[in-house]
């Protein structure tokens, strides 16, 4: 599993919007407390029986964050790669 975050973060640097995405990435990185509140966050989806992925927590991180669908979903598998692997 570790291999595929690894992988995707990876392929951010050869995709359109990369730059977009990097800067999300990068305020996640310079801000653990943001990171930390998204783990509990997605924490809480689980204890639901939601997983972190499911349409529902990417809607939900989507609009609390102001994000496209997308970049919703790739800042939530970076944060659970780097600082909340506990989640699923």
């Amino acid at each position: 599993m570790r291999f595929f975050y690894s992988f995707l973060i990876a392929s951010l640097a050869v995709t359109p919007g990369a730059i977009a995405q990097s800067n999300l990435l990068e305020n996640v990185k310079r801000n653990p407390e943001d990171a930390k509140a998204l783990c509990n966050q997605l924490r809480n989806f689980n204890s639901q029986g939601i997983s972190a992925g499911s349409q529902k927590a990417i809607e939900e991180i989507s609009r609390k964050r102001n994000l496209s669908k997308v970049d919703a979903e790739i800042l939530s598998i970076y944060v659970i790669g780097l600082h909340c692997p506990d989640v699923n």
